[in-house]
């Protein structure tokens, strides 16, 4: 029975999965150091983890074959070459948490469009002030990214609120293009006709401050930017600025630059602004979610112990060409 090491809160959301698998599930805190001391300290041969970077010893302490499992979709935080050169299987959990992420993204934009977090704030403190707001219904939703999560944002919009939905393809193209009003490869065709803007874009090299000062100049001056994806994929100084100086609407994010979150200068602080709706990285945190991810990353241990690999989420898999091949393969 293989000892696996989880990270906390990962450890947390999935304990009633990890507790009843039968396996030797421990948790540990997640920085890379406590992480690699509870690997060597009890002998562990895989670990699952969150968001946390991992850049360095992480790699050396893990043993060839070892699965390192993302607890969740994004995995800028797992570093796939150093893992392939030290022969280390990645996976993550894609399918599990769209629809969480795609009604959070949701909940914002209704939050955006009716001051729902400005005017909640104020009863909380003995305030009556009633804030006009805006209906969803005819007003245009541009999705950048529409990959799964984005697909599900736009069928939510279309189906319950009759919204326009543009689509700006990145790479992958609609699930289910009929919930689009139209599609594009072109972001500076989108962004003008925006009364809403959702990011559903992975935080990779090529997308790093996609969302800069150029492309928040393309919104209009009532827009709103919602961020569900990665907060490297925002420029959060020339986003404060936007916001500052009433160039956009307002921006509900989930996700940032900084996490637990921190000014990118301390003269730029979003939560010192009226205009932003702010959640701290929520959007996959459902039990729905979190039992299908801690399902799904114990699945691709079970499944590298049992050597089937091609059945695995694999991150990495130009690393099965240094692994043995085995008779579950």
């Amino acid at each position: 029975m293989p000892t696996i090491i989880i990270t906390e809160p990962e450890f947390s959301k999935g304990a009633h999965i990890f507790t009843a698998s039968g396996l030797n599930c421990l948790p540990s805190a997640p920085a890379e150091a406590d992480l690699c001391a509870a690997i060597q300290h009890h002998g562990a041969r895989h670990a699952i983890v969150g968001i946390q970077p991992y850049r360095s010893s992480l790699y050396d302490v893990l043993q060839p074959a070892a699965v390192l499992a993302r607890f969740g979709v994004g995995h800028d935080g797992i570093d796939k070459a150093q893992a392939t050169q030290a022969r280390i299987l990645c996976t993550n959990t894609p399918g599990v948490l769209n629809e969480s992420v795609a009604e959070h993204a949701i909940s914002l934009l209704l939050a955006a469009a009716r001051h729902t977090t400005k005017v909640a704030a104020a009863m909380t403190q003995g305030a009556w002030a009633p804030v006009g707001g805006r209906e969803l219904r005819g007003k245009t939703l541009v999705i950048i990214g529409c990959g799964p999560i984005g697909s599900a944002v736009a069928r939510i919009a279309t189906a319950a609120f009759d919204m326009r939905v543009i689509g700006v393809i990145q790479n992958t193209p609609p699930r289910e293009p009929g919930f689009f009003t139209k599609l594009t490869s072109d972001p500076a065709e989108a962004l003008p006709q925006a009364d809403f803007a959702s990011l559903h874009i992975p935080a990779t090299p090529a997308n790093a401050h996609f969302v800069n000062q150029q492309r928040l100049a393309l919104l209009p001056t009532g827009a709103w930017l919602i961020n569900t994806a990665r907060g490297a994929v925002v420029d959060e100084a020339a986003l404060y600025d936007a916001l500052a100086q009433g160039a956009i609407g307002g921006a509900a994010l989930d996700v940032f630059e900084t996490e637990p979150y921190a000014p990118v200068h301390p003269a730029k602080d979003l939560r010192t602004l009226p205009n932003t709706v702010l959640t701290p990285h929520i959007g996959s945190n459902t039990a729905d979610a979190n039992t299908r991810m801690a399902q799904h990353s114990l699945r691709n241990v079970l499944l590298a112990e049992q050597g089937a690999y091609s059945q695995m989420n694999l991150l990495n898999p130009e690393v099965l060409q240094s692994l043995p091949p085995s008779s579950g393969a």
